[in-house]
């Protein structure tokens, strides 16, 4: 299709979307009860709607009164009851998808559904969001003058009584707009490639011979395809293989710690970074500006929205609040209820908020991967850019990182254990654990006074990780590619004693 008319199709869409994105940035609150209340509607037949009388629920407060917040474990039997084939349970549709999540925070996987409506008005309407965003603030791009290189982690699709379970990644690649394929590289069949070395050098086979202008994946993987693509074709940045690259749409993990990589191997100071926010559950955020770290929370896509401040999340003073209550710089752990059938369901991720009119979030991390085993409540953000501060001091750069905690013995103190793989060593691993240490008392005051005067932390303990260290350990669990990855930050001790044993 020749670029104008694909220009123009585009740029009629996108004046259309941005009159309903002002729409909900003008009226939030209004939009999302509005969701909500035709959520209730169309659930009110199921098993689910009869039992909580949705026909009976007219506000947000009679819903948040009568239906509890669950998690996947509440959940799980009658999630299993539709992967069998029953319908009407918790949703009126019938429900043929269940997105395998990677099990991040247990080793147990999670089969979550993914209606018809939600793949329609959520997943790929966000897709199609997400390049309106960058059109928009990008008028001169030229990205469909070439193709979209997508790097999923998919694996084949698996069958069983009459519904489909896989990567989210496999079901949107399965379901894919015939739009999306044409403009698409590689192929079906390669991207969905079970072994994922093959599958690397076949999608780098193929897309070295194609006008690529766009990446998509998620950083930690997009890293090593593109590393192999230089050393494939011997060149010193990949502008050199793909000249009219020009934007990396990404997420799944904090970008910071892979920016300076990426800006080597795309040395040019017009390129573009856009990141969005999604899970097996949804698609939730967008960035809309260029150059900003924030994201803009999508309030149409059938998602309603609620939180739970993370200083009384799991205590007995927890409280949920909806949009109209969130306050900007409070971490929140995130509920959600969606066309999917998810109602009132812990997610397991944290946000702040940057901005409340609009809506706009930064991902502060995951529920469960934080440390507080001293009273520091060291949480991802705070990791992340105190690595990324140090980093640039010791001229460093890092690969994958774990923090575990070493548990006070008797007369002994606490400390933090970190198992580091870099990429480029510092030159005096001491004196990078003595920056990092300063680095993460400047952003998180709770661990500084825990490390005051030595008084509960001693000084952290940095292991290096061999090369390859924390891709060994993904392909021991069967996780390779994808949104997989290590927990970060773990009160447990099980994940990095298991790394320093695989790293002898």
């Amino acid at each position: 299709m020749p670029f104008p008319i694909v220009n123009s199709i585009v740029s009629w869409f996108l004046k259309k979307r941005f009159h309903q994105i002002e729409l909900f940035e003008k009226y939030p609150i209004e939009v999302q009860e509005e969701l909500l209340q035709g959520l209730i509607a169309k659930a009110k037949h199921t098993e689910i709607g009869k039992k909580y009388d949705f026909e009976s629920i007219f506000s947000y407060r009679e819903f948040a009164n009568r239906i509890p917040v669950t998690t996947y474990e509440d959940n799980e039997a009658q999630i299993e009851r539709t992967r069998r084939g029953e319908t009407n349970i918790f949703w009126p549709t019938p429900i043929k998808w269940f997105a395998k999540s990677s099990g991040t925070t247990n080793s147990k996987s999670k089969f979550i559904p993914v209606s018809m409506d939600s793949l329609e008005d959520c997943h790929y309407a966000a897709s199609k969001d997400l390049l309106c965003m960058y059109l928009n603030n990008n008028p001169d791009s030229q990205l469909f003058v070439g193709k979209n290189l997508k790097l999923g982690g998919s694996k084949e699709l698996y069958k069983e009584n009459g519904t489909v379970f896989g990567d989210l990644s496999a079901i949107l690649i399965d379901n894919m707009p015939f739009w999306a394929e044409f403009s698409s590289t590689p192929g079906s069949e390669v991207s969905l490639m079970a072994d994922w070395e093959v599958k690397m050098q076949a999608i780098v086979n193929e897309t070295i011979q194609e006008n690529v202008t766009s990446l998509a994946g998620v950083p930690s993987w997009m890293l090593v395809l593109l590393n192999t693509v230089a050393e494939t074709t011997g060149k010193s940045n990949l502008l050199e293989v793909w000249p009219n690259l020009e934007v990396y749409f990404h997420g799944g993990v904090n970008f910071n710690p892979y920016i300076d990589q990426y800006k080597k191997l795309l040395p040019k100071s017009s390129f573009q970074y856009y990141e969005s926010y999604n899970a097996s559950e949804g698609f939730f955020a967008i960035q809309d500006r260029n150059n900003e770290q924030d994201l803009l929370l999508m309030l149409d896509y059938g998602i309603f929205y609620e939180f739970i401040p993370m200083d009384e999340y799991g205590t007995s003073e927890e409280k949920v609040i909806p949009l109209s209550d969130v306050e900007v710089d409070i971490n929140y752990a995130i509920v959600i209820t969606t066309n999917a059938g998810l109602w009132r369901y812990k997610i397991g991720d944290t946000l702040r908020f940057t901005s409340i009119s609009p809506h706009r979030i930064m991902v502060t991390g995951r529920t469960k991967h934080h440390i507080n085993v001293f009273g520091e409540e060291l949480i991802i953000e705070n990791a992340e850019a105190a690595l990324k501060k140090v980093s640039h001091q010791t001229q460093s750069e890092i690969v994958d990182y774990t923090v575990a905690p070493i548990f006070m013995e008797g007369k002994e103190k606490g400390a933090h254990e970190w198992m580091i793989e870099f990429k480029k060593k510092p030159a005096d691993i001491t004196l990078f654990s003595e920056l990092l240490d300063k680095a993460l008392q400047d952003v998180n005051s709770d661990y500084e006074a825990k490390r005051s005067n030595n008084i509960t932390l001693k000084m952290p303990i940095i292991h290096c990780a061999r090369k390859k260290l924390f891709y060994d350990w993904l392909k021991m669990k069967d996780k390779v590619g994808g949104q997989h990855k290590i927990p970060r930050l773990s009160n447990s001790r099980k994940f990095l004693e298991e790394l320093l044993r695989l790293n002898q």
